[in-house]
């Protein structure tokens, strides 16, 4: 072998490790949590129980929506403070809307539960309008989002505490709900069954959640508008020679990325049964979190669904798994935190490294 052939192997060695180093440092938190899940799976074999691994899919289809729909608000570089407080608006309102007849304390004496379809356009409908104002104020005044989500926040807050005190509520939990809601968003289409004559259920919204997904996928792939709103990510004032209308796709990324808050809000209406100012708390930290491990990218105009789902099931399958090892469910926001952080800069340093 001729030295110049030697040099050249030994130069293709050296870029393979390379390759191959830097596909496990990308890569590094969504191995780490891989890892973790397998530990946990061989450490409590019960995490693998059909029982388990529904329950973790059920939490998953109700974090997706938010995940979602903030996902394309990081695609344009941006992000949304507001996704959770959105949810709770939405929840609220939903389940006010839809209490039983006879339910103690029901928020609205003089109204029967309102048609279901009804209240889901009413949820969505709030919730794209809410999006559509912080997409107003980020695209007419050029305002970061994060101070805009992040007035958005407070105010739907306050607002949600002004709500919950309205009709015969006097800030009681709205709960109470009507058994057609409950059968639409939990009620088990498909049961599982254990053996023994034991079964076990997939909520229906677990089915929603899936064509939610296929949904957005189509509109983030196949669609102009999603054509448009990775272009204006990757870089506005290219997109804008180039004739996207940055003022309308940008207001267009948040008002759905509501409408997606909104069905997640009224699936949680009813999910959680008992819906208090707090409802949502901070449901945009996994939203954001999960959309990190997935590879939607704060630099903008780099995302896939795929990527999205992935790192909701990925954080919920830690967050499910962690307390079965006897971990402190105290220290998850500690965790979620880490992983924003850790997240953040391996996304930093892919970009450092292509640019």
């Amino acid at each position: 072998m001729s030295q110049n052939t030697q040099s050249k192997a030994l130069q293709r060695e050296h870029w393979d490790a390379k390759r191959i180093g830097n596909l496990l440092l990308n890569n590094a938190l969504l191995i780490i949590m891989i890892l973790v899940a397998i530990y946990i799976a061989l450490s409590e074999p019960v995490f693998l129980s059909p029982s388990s691994i529904i329950n973790l899919l059920s939490q998953t289809a109700a974090y997706l929506p938010v995940a979602l729909g903030i996902g394309g608000c990081i695609v344009l570089t941006g992000t949304d403070l507001s996704a959770g407080r959105c949810v709770g608006v939405t929840a609220c309102v939903s389940a006010s809307l839809l209490q039983a007849a006879d339910a103690a304390n029901k928020m609205w004496p003089g109204i029967d539960p309102l048609p279901i379809p009804v209240v889901i356009l009413i949820s969505v409908a709030l919730g794209a309008l809410i999006g559509a104002f912080n997409g107003f104020w980020v695209a007419k005044f050029k305002l970061h989002p994060f101070i805009v989500t992040l007035a958005t926040q407070l105010i739907l807050y306050t607002a949600l505490l002004l709500y919950i005190q309205q009709g015969n509520n006097n800030g009681q939990a709205i709960s109470g709900l009507a058994s057609q809601y409950r059968d639409f968003v939990v009620g088990p289409l498909v049961k599982i069954p254990l053996g023994g004559g034991q079964t076990v259920s997939i909520p229906n919204y677990v089915w929603f959640a899936i064509l939610l997904t296929a949904l957005m996928w189509f509109i983030w792939n196949k669609t102009i508008f999603g054509k448009n709103m990775f272009a204006l990510g990757s870089n506005e004032e290219a997109a804008r020679v180039s004739g996207v209308n940055v003022f309308l796709t940008t207001v267009l990324v948040f008002a759905l990325a509501g409408a997606m808050y909104g069905w997640a809000g009224f699936v949680e209406g009813v999910r959680i049964g008992s819906n208090t100012a707090n409802t949502g708390f901070n449901y945009e930290l996994d939203a954001i979190a999960a959309c990190v491990i997935g590879g939607v990218s704060f630099v903008g105009g780099i995302g896939r669904i795929r990527g999205v789902v992935i790192g909701v099931l990925m954080l919920r399958l830690i967050f499910v798994g962690l307390p079965m090892i006897g971990m402190d469910q105290n220290l998850q926001y500690a965790i979620k935190g880490g992983i924003i952080l850790f997240a953040c800069a391996l996304d930093m340093r892919k970009y450092l490294v292509r640019k």
